[in-house]
């Protein structure tokens, strides 16, 4: 199926429980691969603006990540510290490692990336290393404890 990303829907916000939605303000998806009808592996156009980060930084148990910059510049932070990635530059974070990962837009240019991942919601748990948060199969969000976030009294 051929795709013309800029038709296809842009979305914004999170699913993050409130405490922690700032962080990714100023991100937008454009969910390629949902527009093609995959199921195995999702496709996203990601746009960053300045002082936007992707997420949270974070690690999966069951789902492999891979992104690829397409434009503008952006700071990958792990458990190795901070590295610039230009346009052309990519990384990919297997599933299982507990390495943190997060991008963050700190130019003053937007900066646009393809993130490729597994879909594995049913086993995948998601780590924050720092913060308060574990994602858990089935997309439920908790404290590290892991009594469950109530997303309606806006934790």
């Amino acid at each position: 199926m051929l795709i013309d990303p800029s038709q296809a829907p842009s979305q914004t916000g999170s699913t993050y429980p409130a405490p922690f939605q700032a962080v990714v303000a100023g991100r937008s998806r454009k969910r390629l691969g949902n527009v093609a009808g995959l199921t195995q592996f999702g496709v996203n156009q990601v746009t960053l603006l300045p002082g936007a980060a992707s997420a949270l930084r974070h690690w999966h148990s069951h789902e492999d990540e891979f992104i690829y910059v397409l434009s503008g510049e952006l700071i990958l932070n792990t458990n190795a510290g901070e590295q610039r990635l230009k346009a052309g530059m990519a990384a990919g974070f297997p599933a299982g490692e507990a390495d943190g990962h997060q991008l963050i837009n700190r130019s003053h240019q937007p900066a646009i990336y393809l993130e490729v991942g597994t879909r594995n919601p049913s086993q995948d748990q998601a780590i924050y290393p720092d913060d308060d948060l574990l994602v858990e199969p089935g997309r439920i969000f908790c404290h590290r404890d892991g009594s469950p976030y109530n997303i309606d009294e806006n934790d």
